[in-house]
């Protein structure tokens, strides 16, 4: 072990003068994965992010945490990732206070439940279920946007990847979709809006609620209300597939079949996501825009 550490710090040696090095270009990074074939020996996340203020607002009001690790030995590994998108309610005062407020809240008390576990001694053991954690984050948030941005709210939607198992924490019409190999494209939360409710009652058509005039409004908020009733639930991971996590600047604006190019055709999930942002601002951009995408690799 001493013997590692003193090659992990060990100063490197000088190089020639005809060396020299600089970073591989995607399309080399692409050369090489074709080349070699998706093959690997650990299991672990692999995600990129991407978010814009869009072309028709002054202030971001979207927020987003995006937390990847790996804990690997001889006792196996453990993918671990926290991935979560808040969208501060649009003409509210703080929106962008509650989103960041939210985030910031969720995340740290479930890192914070995850921290011995991941790190100390192999006889901790977790004595709350993964769904009573995220919960308990989503109260949390509750409290702190209530007190910190009174009168505001956000959309609160959150996915805690453990292995191969998703737990969502959701709240609000912010997204979690699943993008298929073979193109589909399929939502996994539910909007918590009032055409979405008139739409599964159905009074109006997936079309008629796409335009309609009161499609941004929500019943279901962090920040709003005394009593909040967030859907929680856990999934496997998609097979060979990706986890998306957007705002409705993105959803609202561009196809589904949009998003499954993007993805599917992109040379890095980073690349994806950016061509995701410019996609909803070549549609005009008319709200602020958060993405994150997710790849489980192994």
């Amino acid at each position: 072990m001493i013997k590692f550490f003193k090659k992990l710090f060990a100063r490197p040696e000088t190089q020639p003068d005809n060396v020299t090095t600089a970073p591989l270009s995607e399309q080399q990074i692409e050369s090489i994965v074709q080349t070699q074939g998706p093959l690997y020996d650990l299991q672990q996340l692999n995600a990129g992010a991407g978010q814009s203020t869009g072309k028709q607002r002054e202030l971001n009001e979207d927020s987003l945490l995006s937390i990847t690790t790996t804990l690997a030995g001889n006792s196996g590994n453990l993918p671990f990732g926290l991935y979560i998108i808040a969208d501060g309610m649009g003409g509210h005062q703080y929106g962008e206070v509650a989103s960041n407020a939210a985030i910031r809240t969720m995340g740290g008390l479930i890192l914070g439940k995850f921290h011995p576990y991941m790190f100390d001694l192999p006889t901790k053991v977790m004595d709350e279920s993964i769904q009573e954690i995220m919960l308990a984050g989503v109260k949390d948030a509750q409290n702190i946007v209530q007190h910190e941005a009174p009168g505001s709210g956000t959309t609160l939607t959150a996915a805690l990847v453990l292995g191969r198992q998703v737990t969502i924490a959701h709240v609000g019409d912010s997204r979690v979709y699943v993008v298929r190999p073979d193109g589909r494209v399929e939502p996994i939360t539910r909007d918590h809006s009032l055409v979405r409710r008139l739409e599964e009652l159905g009074q109006i058509t997936s079309e008629e609620a796409a335009v309609h005039p009161q499609r941004n409004v929500l019943y279901r908020a962090i920040g709003q209300g005394d009593a909040l009733e967030p859907d929680i639930f856990t999934v496997p991971f998609p097979q060979s597939g990706y986890l998306m996590l957007c705002s409705d600047g993105l959803w609202g604006v561009i196809t589904e079949d949009d998003i499954s190019k993007a993805v599917l055709q992109a040379p890095s999930l980073h690349r994806a996501c950016q061509n995701l942002v410019t996609a909803a601002n070549t549609a005009g951009g008319p709200d602020n825009i958060s993405v994150i995408l997710v790849q489980m690799l192994g």
